[in-house]
């Protein structure tokens, strides 16, 4: 299917797709030649050589960048790995993630980034980054670390989820903010709240109380402080998985530009507490911060439409289906949804609350921009041939069986979903395809690291 180059990368024409902008989609080839788009347009006329790959019917798309999953290697691979993670991620037209560094060990020093990137090296089909993880001992060394190839920034745990990794005061969170120039991510949980919210448990105190153990006042109060310290430090920082309305409208209300970007979740997008707690779902819907009432999705949903929200990261953190029947609060919080993310921002633009500027700002342009991820996210010539070839002919059930992911305990099954991710490019080479939901075939794993600084 493909050709191959000394560059690493290989040549493909991509014939007769609509190619996804920001009005929506227009008529037009893609010709990739080693691994770069060398040029968009109609009639294209590659050489002979080059093999085609038929986009008729189909919506031709950038490539996703998922900026938030867990593939929890090394230590924990009983629920993921670096294989079968970005093997659901590029099922799900995903080309290139971030992984975050609550793995056992965890990603602290540059000797663990650096195995990491070994591990991934021909196993990963996407191209990838690392975080490296902020604790008070390596505060004053995170400068240098965040500069190492392939290292995606620092990533801050205000409040305890997974793993050991945890900065809960103000002081050491200030030394993480001064120690370096890129942003920093964090888990925005006000984690002397949760204890306190957490020892005040009840003996049979279920699931669907989740959103209120950890509730709108632990988020907020973690925020307000975070927003606090970027302003006194001037370090741009990044909130992940932003829950509650009332954080969009602080956001709005401190108005400090570029300063503080945030990032929304499918999961708080799409589900909705009470509901999504009932029913067969239960700890399936778990995850922090909590998925909460309808009232906040409706302020997210408002908060991705109109720009305000940088960025969509699924937040991909798998457990198995035998964690994940403990009794609440001993099961494990986390989503899996790397693979899901796109259906389901593509069934919101056939739903009408999202448009085709928004769904590309949220899984293309919002994480390029705020990480400085080069040579991705848009299709352009100079830009690395990764593409999400979609059948918007396609709907229906999400059913368990296309999921490539480890961990199958997805909330999302059984949801009505319109348009499907049919073929995923990464590099000019043609990684997966499926002629439906339910048929597949992979390629070979063809990630790299990811380049930053644009």
């Amino acid at each position: 299917m493909e050709k191959r180059t000394s560059a690493g990368g290989a040549d493909l024409l991509v014939q007769g797709g609509q190619v996804v902008g920001e009005s929506g989609p227009k008529r037009a080839d893609v010709w990739i030649e080693g691994g770069r788009i060398r040029a968009v347009g109609t009639d294209l006329g590659a050489p002979a050589s080059v093999p085609v790959l038929d986009a008729a019917n189909l919506l031709v798309l950038p490539g996703s960048i998922d900026p938030q999953v867990h593939f929890r290697e090394p230590g924990l691979e009983h629920k993921e790995d670096l294989a079968s993670g970005s093997l659901a991620a590029v099922a799900g037209g995903v080309t290139s993630f971030c992984e975050m560094p609550n793995t056992k060990p965890a990603t602290t020093t540059a000797d663990l980034l650096a195995d990491k990137f070994r591990r991934a090296a021909g196993r990963c089909f996407a191209d990838h980054a690392f975080f490296v993880g902020a604790t008070a001992e390596n505060a004053d060394q995170l400068g240098e670390l965040e500069q190492l190839p392939g290292c995606a920034g620092v990533k801050v745990f205000m409040g305890s989820s997974t793993g050991d990794l945890l900065v809960r005061d103000d002081s050491n969170l200030e030394r993480v903010l001064r120690s370096g120039t890129r942003r920093v991510t964090v888990h925005a949980e006000d984690d002397f709240r949760l204890s306190e919210r957490y020892a005040a448990l009840s003996a049979g105190t279920q699931v669907t109380q989740h959103h209120h153990v950890r509730d709108v006042e632990a988020a907020l109060r973690a925020t307000r402080r975070l927003l606090d310290l970027a302003e006194r430090t001037g370090r741009p920082v990044h909130v992940l998985h932003v829950s509650t309305a009332e954080e969009v409208e602080l956001f709005a209300e401190r108005d400090l530009g570029e300063l503080v970007t945030f990032e929304l979740t499918p999961n708080h997008l799409f589900l909705a507490a009470p509901d999504c707690y009932n029913g067969p779902h239960g700890t399936w819907a778990q995850m922090n911060p909590p998925v909460r009432e309808k009232r906040h999705q409706q302020r997210l949903r408002r908060a991705l439409a109109d720009g305000e929200a940088a960025c969509v990261g699924s937040d991909h953190a798998p457990h198995t289906a035998e964690e994940k029947s403990k009794p609440y609060p001993t099961s494990p919080s986390g989503i899996p949804g790397v693979q899901t993310t796109l259906p389901l921002l593509l069934t919101a633009v056939r739903d009408g609350w999202l448009d085709w500027k928004g769904l590309l700002r949220a899984v293309n342009v919002g994480p390029r921009r705020v990480y400085g991820i080069r040579n991705k996210g848009l299709v352009e010539p100079g830009v690395d041939g990764d593409l999400a070839l979609v059948d918007p002919r396609i709907d229906g059930t999400l059913e368990e069986t296309w999921l490539r992911s480890r961990a199958r305990t997805n909330p999302f099954v059984g949801t009505e979903l319109a348009g499907w991710p049919v073929a995923t490019v990464v590099g000019g080479r043609v990684v997966y395809r499926h002629g439906n939901p339910s048929g597949t075939t992979q390629g070979e794993p063809a990630g790299r690291p990811l380049t930053f600084g644009g």
